[in-house]
């Protein structure tokens, strides 16, 4: 991979060193000429190029189906991932007494969703990560015969913490239990097989390793599955004939395009469709052995200079996320990282490095060496 071909794509790194992308991701170069280029037709010719512009949403369905190995009429376009949920917890046929299994360290994304059904009477199990990581066994000892849904995350946002979704989705597939998959903090920088991981609901916001826009995601729907769920929120969207708007038919579509309820947002899919367009020009699989190499020099770093890391540190439990815990007080690191021209994430008491693909072990050395200056101070 020609790194710095593909560097040229983010003018981002000719300001600061952006270690941040599983917050919210600088956008390509691709992104921004595509995003202007949409509204500059939609300023100077209104609605005239329409057509077009839901040729493009379509290639972009495409392209999100390809990144994720799902079908066409499988995957649909949502705001956000908590609406993808969202789409899943209230739109099931839940009966009191019904539990879903989730770990305690997910973001509330995959959270508030499912308490929300309490209600309902459906208990959320929540189970109890070790050190930043969800142990399989601790997982399937939550689940019993009344469990319907395991929901999970790829990638732990804090701790960076990779499940094993082939190992948990063949339990859940053999249980009969329903697989939900939060994808936003591995999609775009590690490969995703939904067929092979027998994963029944995906869904991902584009904002973060994706490289495109907030507010408009991914969500996939297995057709195996897509009738046990009813969308919940109706527009004109939702049915077979939506193009006829004044012949009134209620039956709804029969894939994953009856959770797309009206209007799209047209720019932002335009945006995601380009940014997908480069992840896929450069390939996941190398993206994840680039990110990887980084995250070597990284723990390397970490462990000569003896600070605690926190993340996993197997390469099967690794991802773009790397979390560590300094001895210091870390409640200026932020703001004295950003006076040096560093973005990085301080939370919850973990110092979180984040690169993608195009940085590079100079800025990874040039990091440190500021660490090292606050670590002084």
């Amino acid at each position: 991979m020609n790194i710095e071909k593909f560097r040229k794509e983010f003018p981002v790194a000719d300001e600061i060193i952006f270690f941040d992308h599983a917050r919210v991701a600088p956008l390509p170069e691709r992104v921004r000429k595509m995003v202007t280029a949409f509204v500059d037709d939609a300023t100077r010719f209104g609605t005239a190029h329409y057509e077009s512009w839901i040729l493009e949403l379509e290639r972009t369905r495409k392209k999100f189906a390809q990144l994720i190995n799902a079908d066409l009429d499988e995957v649909a376009f949502v705001k956000n991932t908590s609406e993808g949920i969202s789409i899943v917890a209230n739109g099931f046929d839940w009966q009191p007494g019904d539990n879903v299994v989730i770990p305690d360290i997910e973001f509330p994304a995959n959270v508030y969703p499912w308490w929300n059904l309490k209600h309902r009477g459906v208990e959320t199990r929540m189970v109890k990560s070790v050190g930043g990581r969800v142990l399989f066994d601790d997982l399937v000892k939550h689940v019993d015969s009344r469990t319907r849904i395991l929901s999970i995350s790829s990638v732990e946002c804090n701790s960076g913490f990779r499940s094993d979704l082939n190992r948990i989705g063949a339990f859940c597939k053999e249980k009969g239990v329903l697989f939900f998959v939060d994808a936003i903090q591995s999609l775009g920088v590690l490969p995703m097989d939904v067929k092979k991981d027998h994963i029944d609901f995906l869904s991902a916001d584009g904002h973060k390793w994706m490289l495109s826009v907030e507010g408009l995601g991914g969500f996939y729907i297995s057709k195996e599955v897509v009738d046990k769920i009813r969308p919940v929120t109706m527009g004109w969207g939702n049915v077979i004939n939506a193009a006829n708007f004044m012949d009134y038919d209620f039956t709804l579509q029969t894939d994953a395009k009856k959770f797309e309820e009206g209007t799209p947002n047209t720019m932002s899919i335009h945006a995601f469709g380009a940014a997908l367009e480069l992840l896929l020009e450069v390939g996941i699989d190398n993206i994840e052995k680039r990110v990887m190499g980084l995250g070597d020099c990284i723990i390397e770093g970490l462990k000569s200079r003896g600070i605690k890391i926190y993340s996993s540190t197997r390469l099967s439990e690794r991802s773009g996320n790397i979390s560590f815990v300094l001895d210091k007080d870390v409640s200026q690191l932020y703001s004295f990282m950003m006076e040096n021209k560093v973005k990085l994430t301080v939370r919850d008491g973990l110092v979180r490095f984040s690169p993608h693909f195009y940085n590079n072990e100079e800025e990874i050395l040039k990091v440190f060496d500021l660490l090292d200056s606050y670590l002084k101070k």
